[in-house]
């Protein structure tokens, strides 16, 4: 039973400097700009720094988080950041974080669910805060994608883009709840369509396995679409059903970035007019766990979400994870 309500009470977003376009992959690929373009909207994507580690990028995020909230780090009690690209398998990222912002008086642990994160950790921030140990909670989303991809793969190296987004959830009366519904949900029948295959207990690195970029992205493209879309309208469907909403009331949905395609299905077989449907693909690619807070955020600053405006969460990622969420702004 809860104890008390949960609020969004700051979003942040960042992504790093530095933009690689199609034109620049066409000379380190076999690859074209239409070709980018056309199968997954895809223009532009920001890679982050050498020097610039996952935490590096949450951090940026989480400023801005925090300054939104009317913040300081010390008032944080909870971080959690979603990542699979952290900065090292030990410690958790969530440490590096907090010691970079200077959140002394925060618990601080990392959870990974690929590109469903995000949603898996706004359930688990949430319950936190209504459970009433905790007044205030950081939840980032963040990536250094970059760090695993296979550059001389062109199947995955033109997908993905580096960034972070956050929110700073905190205590509210019983009752009222910006968290309306959400659904979680996973697979691991299909572990094998999306994976890095080496660097973890299964399978330690070895140098035969560095050369041969088995610590890197591998995926299986085709086999990963209908099952996207599919378990995303699904969650979706739950995800209102729960909340009591129908899908013409809702003000955005925010999908997960992962392609152009993907996301138009979605909102199609939801029933969504395209305008309703946020899509900045084009210009950051996949971010995975940061997509969805990151657009989030576009929305929040550009004035295009408003008090009390309905919006849909919805990810697919590997695992096979997927998550949907209904948020009352």
């Amino acid at each position: 039973m809860s104890s008390y309500g949960v609020t969004i009470a700051g979003i942040g977003s960042y992504v790093p400097e530095r933009v690689l376009t199609n034109a620049e992959l066409e000379t380190m690929v076999e690859t074209t700009d239409e070709w980018i373009r056309t199968r997954t909207g895809i223009e532009e994507r920001h890679i982050a720094r050498p020097d610039e580690p996952c935490s590096a990028i949450a951090c940026e995020a989480a400023k801005r988080a925090l300054a939104a909230a009317n913040l300081k780090p010390e008032e944080i009690d909870l971080i959690l950041v979603a990542t699979f690209t952290g900065d090292k398998t030990l410690p958790n990222t969530g440490c590096y974080l907090q010691h970079r912002l200077g959140a002394v008086n925060a618990a601080s642990f990392s959870m990974e669910a690929a590109c469903s994160g995000f949603i898996y950790g706004l359930e688990v921030g949430a319950n936190m805060v209504r459970s009433g140990g905790y007044r205030r909670v950081l939840v980032v989303g963040a990536e250094k994608i970059s760090s695993v991809v296979d550059w001389t793969d062109r199947n995955t190296c033109v997908l993905f883009g580096d960034g972070a987004g956050a929110v700073v959830l905190q205590r509210a009366p019983l009752g009222q709840d910006c968290l309306l519904a959400v659904k979680l949900g996973a697979d691991g029948r299909y572990t094998e369509l999306l994976q890095t295959p080496a660097g973890g207990s299964l399978q330690p690195l070895t140098a035969e396995l560095v050369a041969q970029r088995a610590n890197c992205i591998k995926m299986e493209g085709r086999e990963i679409f209908k099952l996207a879309v599919n378990a995303m309208c699904d969650a979706s469907r739950t995800a209102l059903e729960q909340a009591g909403v129908t899908a013409d009331q809702i003000r955005w949905v925010i999908p997960h970035q992962a392609n152009l395609r993907i996301i138009s299905s979605v909102g199609k077989y939801l029933g969504v007019p395209e305008e309703k449907v946020y899509v900045n693909i084009n210009r950051f690619g996949n971010t995975s766990a940061a997509s969805i807070p990151l657009a989030l955020d576009e929305l929040v600053r550009s004035g295009q979400v408003q008090s009390g405006d309905l919006l849909l969460l919805t990810a697919f990622g590997g695992g096979l994870t997927w998550g949907a969420a209904v948020v009352r702004w």
